[in-house]
């Protein structure tokens, strides 16, 4: 049963892999046609790119801390403000600012979080 599990899961991942590889290629090339880059285009190729890393960690470590999916949510949200705002608003600006402070007070929190600033490092036991 554990041989069948790993093997689903070398087979989604890959799938996954190829999926994210050919998703980002589509991406470079609708860019390279509208000749222009957005902020949301920019956001959806670091999405892209944290699946990448995503893929890479499961393969090596065979599991998936929290901080990568969590960087990927955020980064999903934030693209989701950006668009949702375009629709609706012609000032953006505002919904492109609260997604750029989103992204970065999730990576200060990240980092404060592996820092031993906050004093949340694991202690050694005796």
């Amino acid at each position: 049963m554990e041989k069948i599990a790993k093997t689903l899961q070398l087979a989604l991942m890959c799938i996954i892999l190829v999926s994210t590889v050919i998703a980002v290629g589509m991406e470079i090339k609708n860019m390279f046609l509208n000749q222009s880059v957005m902020l949301a285009d920019l956001l959806l190729m670091f999405l892209y790119l944290e699946v990448l890393a995503m893929v890479r960690v499961f393969w090596s470590q065979q599991s998936i801390s929290i901080t990568l999916p969590l960087l990927i949510a955020i980064t999903a949200l934030a693209r989701f403000i950006i668009l949702q705002g375009k629709e609706m608003d012609p000032s953006a600006l505002v919904y492109e600012a609260i997604a750029i402070v989103l992204i970065a007070s999730a990576i200060v929190i990240l980092r404060l979080r592996h820092s031993d600033k906050l004093g949340l490092k694991k202690r050694k036991s005796k």
